[in-house]
């Protein structure tokens, strides 16, 4: 009895050790709570999605895509609401800061810019947080592993500029045409301190710097908190940075294209009323696609056939007032014809009368 209730006491305590989880005996401490940190960024960010959603991102398989790259100047009154405030007032702030601090703080990617103003998201072109403010000369403050940057020091209205790459696109699937941003990217334009101006010239600005591009997709559920005033008129903030870039209410002209010669517009447009010429045919070949998208062919011959119709109309009654012309005018020239021969006749045939006076 004694060795079958020592037996058991044995059994019960390796079955007790062998039931406790493999990560509780083996998992450091340290990873542990790494692994905690990461669990609560990503729940944070799911969380951040949940709460705020964002338009459906764009499918892969599209039948017919353009890629277009913007220039937004936030100088204008279109875009005015993604630079005002430039000084964060309490919870307002513009869209430089508020993406700034997002890449500050690690909640979003940054890559670099390409020398061609586009961008690049492989890892290897993915920016260090630190690298970025060094070579802009941000200075910054860390503690305890955390960079932290004065809103004083943020160069938000030196930031006069935006990259934006949008892509129109007919999905086949839902048989919408859409245009939707896909990739943001900050630009800093700096003054020339030396420059000569005449009298009525105004500074232009020499220097343009890309900052940092961030895919969209990334930075929608945030961009879908920060509320902007859209109008003068109505001081209500009843629009947020997302529906702005979603409804398209930015304007922006158009530095570049995906091509297969990988060529900015400046490469082969030399002049401003030459660049001015080939944004403007850009633009009217977009509006031409989505306008004849919804053409059938049916509807194609339907109405080839209804233009054909009317030609053959026109025809048919452009003859008709020629034959009837022909008519009067061959009718014209018998009655004048016949009456000359009339009086020919008639003059031909009268005896001629002569009177005589008889002398005495």
């Amino acid at each position: 009895m004694k060795r079958f209730l020592i037996l058991l006491t044995v059994l019960s305590c390796t079955i007790g050790i062998s039931a406790q989880p493999a990560k509780r005996r083996t998992t450091p401490a340290s990873t542990k709570t790494t692994a905690a940190k990461q669990t609560a960024a990503e729940k944070k960010a799911d969380r951040a999605a949940l709460m705020f959603p964002t338009s459906a991102e764009m499918p892969e398989d599209v039948v017919w895509r353009r890629d277009i790259y913007r220039q937004l100047d936030l100088m204008k009154d279109a875009n005015a609401p993604l630079y005002y405030p430039v000084e964060p007032h309490g919870k307002e702030q513009n869209l430089f800061t508020y993406l700034f601090r997002l890449f500050v703080s690690g909640r979003i990617k940054g890559y670099r810019s390409t020398d061609d103003g586009g961008e690049s998201f492989e890892d290897k072109d993915r920016l260090a947080v630190k690298d970025l403010l060094k070579d802009q000369r941000i200075a910054f403050t860390e503690e305890g592993g955390k960079i932290n940057v004065e809103d004083s020091d943020i160069p938000s209205a030196f930031v006069k500029r935006f990259y934006l790459k949008e892509s129109s696109f007919f999905d086949q699937r839902s048989a919408t045409y859409k245009t939707r941003v896909t990739a943001l990217c900050p630009v800093i334009l700096e003054d020339s301190e030396f420059e000569t101006l005449e009298e009525g010239d105004e500074p232009s600005p020499v220097s343009a710097r890309p900052l940092f591009w961030v895919k969209y997709d990334d930075v929608a559920s945030y961009l879908s908190r920060l509320p902007v005033m859209a109008s003068n008129f109505n001081n209500v903030t009843n629009m947020t940075v997302d529906d702005f870039f979603t409804l398209n209410r930015y304007e922006g002209k158009i530095y570049k294209t995906n091509n297969m010669q990988g060529r900015l517009l400046a490469d082969y447009a030399k002049t401003d009323s030459a660049m001015t010429k080939e944004q403007k045919r850009i633009e009217q070949q977009l509006k031409d696609f989505e306008e004849n998208i919804w053409h059938s062919p049916k509807d194609s011959l339907d109405s080839i056939a209804a233009q054909q119709a009317v030609d053959d109309k026109k025809v048919s009654r452009r003859k008709k007032k020629e034959a009837l012309s022909d008519t009067r005018r061959s009718k014209a020239s018998a009655a004048a014809a016949n009456k000359r021969d009339k009086s020919e006749s008639s003059g031909s045939s009268a005896p001629r009368v002569s009177a005589r006076r008889q002398r005495r």
